[in-house]
């Protein structure tokens, strides 16, 4: 039973590793922005790169999920 879904089973941790990344990643970047007392401008933009950076996963994934639904890439 575990071969017929390897592969969304490596999928799914797939996935949640890269959630787990981006939460270390965004716990590291908070830490080092409250240490070094930067401005609420500068916070506002590495939070928003780092957003972006996860979000583009996101998109990624779904326009996956998209295609292969409908037969595109699979």
């Amino acid at each position: 039973m575990l071969s017929q879904y390897y592969e969304q089973i490596e999928t799914i941790v797939l996935n949640l590793s890269l959630m787990a990344l981006f939460l270390l990643m965004g716990f590291a970047v908070h830490d080092v922005l409250k240490k070094n007392d930067v401005p609420l401008i500068g916070r506002a933009v590495v939070y928003l790169v780092l957003f972006l950076g996860a979000a583009g996963f996101l998109a990624k994934g779904i326009i996956q999920v998209f295609w292969q639904s409908s037969g595109v890439g699979g």
